[in-house]
C-alpha cells in the first residue's frame, strides 16, 4: 500500500509541475516577448550549453514540428527551420540571427544522431580477411607502427610485436570489428611518431624498486620475476580497441555531446570521433604510467578509473577534451 501511493505521488508531482513549468514559459514568454527558443539563443553563447538546451527544448515540446526536428535529414534543417519560425510566428527579417543559430544548432544535434549511425555501422562490419581493402588497412598499420621492419607473412607472431593476441589480428577485432582497424590506423597514420612511440613504452619492462609490503606479498624469486616482467606494459593494439569500446560508449550514452558541441561548428563527423579516440590513447598513456600499477590484470581497474575522470570532465558545459590537438608536442614534453 505504501509503495503504492508513493507511486501515486510522484505521478502527481510529476504532472503537476510539468503543468507548472508549462504555465511558467507562458507567463515568461508573454513578459519578454521571446519564446523559449529566442530565450536561449539570445542569452547563451554557443556551442554545448546552448546547443543541449536547445536540444532539450525541442524534445520537450508537445508539438510534433518541434519534436521531431532534432532527426530530420541534414539537408532539410534549413525548411525546419524556416517552418519552426513560422510556427512561432517570428518574423526572419527582424530577428535573422536566430535562424542562424538555430540552423547551427540543429546541424549539431542532427551530425551526431548520424555520427553514432555511422560508428554503429563500422562496429558491427566485421574484418574479413578475404576483403582486400580490410587487409590492405591491416598491413598499412603494420608499415605506420613499425616502418623499419618488413612483416614476413600475413600470419605471423610479429603481430604480436604492436599488440596482437596472436598471429592473426582478424581475431582480435571482433568485439568492435572494423571501427577498432580504422582508430588504430588514424592514430598510426595521423599521429606517427606519438603512436610508434606510445607502442614502444608499452613494450617496456620497468623496474620497480620493492616495498616492505610488496615483499611480504611474494617471495624474493617471485618478485625478481615480476619486477622485469613485461606483463607490466600494455599490448598496445589490444588496448586501442578496448580505448575505441570505451569511446564508442561515450559516445552512444550522449556524453560525448559536452565535447562535439564544443569543437565541431557544425556536424560532428567521423574525423571528429577518430581525433577523440587518438587524444583517449594518449591521456591513458599518460594515465596508465601514472597509476603504475603492479601489472596487467590491474587494466580493468585503471580503465575504469580513466573512465570516470573523462565523465566528470564531460559534466562541465564547456569541456572540449582535444579543442587542438596536437599529441606528439604533449608526449614528446611529457
Amino acid at each position: 500500500m505504501k509503495h503504492f501511493l508513493r507511486m501515486f505521488v510522484q505521478v502527481c508531482l510529476y504532472f503537476y509541475c510539468k503543468c507548472l513549468w508549462r504555465c511558467l514559459k507562458f507567463v515568461v514568454r508573454k513578459l519578454t516577448g521571446r519564446c523559449e527558443l529566442q530565450r536561449i539563443c539570445y542569452n547563451i553563447k554557443p556551442g554545448a550549453s546552448r546547443t543541449m538546451k536547445i536540444e532539450t527544448s525541442l524534445r520537450g515540446s508537445k508539438n510534433k514540428l518541434l519534436q521531431t526536428s532534432v532527426s530530420v535529414h541534414p539537408d532539410a534543417i534549413e525548411k525546419t527551420i524556416d517552418d519552426i519560425m513560422e510556427l512561432k510566428k517570428i518574423n526572419p527579417d527582424i530577428n535573422p540571427q536566430l535562424g542562424v543559430s538555430l540552423q547551427a544548432c540543429l546541424l549539431q544535434i542532427v551530425g551526431y544522431r548520424n555520427l553514432i549511425a555511422e560508428v554503429e555501422k563500422l562496429r558491427r562490419e566485421q574484418y574479413d580477411s578475404e576483403n582486400p581493402q580490410h587487409e590492405e588497412k591491416l598491413l598499412k598499420l603494420w608499415k605506420c607502427l613499425k616502418p623499419d621492419c618488413p612483416l614476413e607473412a600475413r600470419i605471423s607472431k610479429q603481430w604480436c610485436e604492436i599488440g596482437f593476441q596472436g598471429d592473426d589480428p582478424k581475431t582480435d577485432f571482433r568485439g568492435m570489428g572494423l571501427l577498432g582497424l580504422y582508430n588504430l590506423l588514424y592514430f598510426a597514420e595521423r599521429d606517427a611518431a606519438v603512436a610508434q612511440q606510445v607502442l614502444s613504452d608499452s613494450l617496456q619492462p620497468k623496474c620497480r624498486e620493492v616495498t616492505k609490503e610488496e615483499l611480504s606479498q611474494f617471495s624474493k624469486a617471485e618478485w625478481e620475476k615480476k619486477k622485469f616482467d613485461k606483463a607490466i606494459g600494455y599490448s598496445f593494439a589490444i588496448v586501442g580497441i578496448n580505448i575505441t569500446d570505451l569511446a564508442y560508449n561515450l559516445l552512444v550514452s550522449g556524453a560525448l555531446k559536452t565535447h562535439f558541441y564544443n569543437v565541431a561548428p557544425e556536424a560532428p563527423t567521423l574525423s571528429h570521433f577518430q581525433q577523440t579516440f587518438c587524444y583517449l590513447m594518449h591521456e591513458f598513456h599518460k594515465f596508465w604510467i601514472e597509476e603504475d600499477p603492479l601489472d596487467i590484470m590491474e587494466f580493468n581497474r585503471v580503465r575504469e578509473k580513466f573512465h570516470k575522470r573523462i565523465l566528470k570532465q564531460l559534466q562541465n558545459p564547456d569541456m572540449a577534451l582535444c579543442p587542438h590537438f596536437a599529441a606528439s608536442e604533449s608526449l614528446i614534453n611529457m
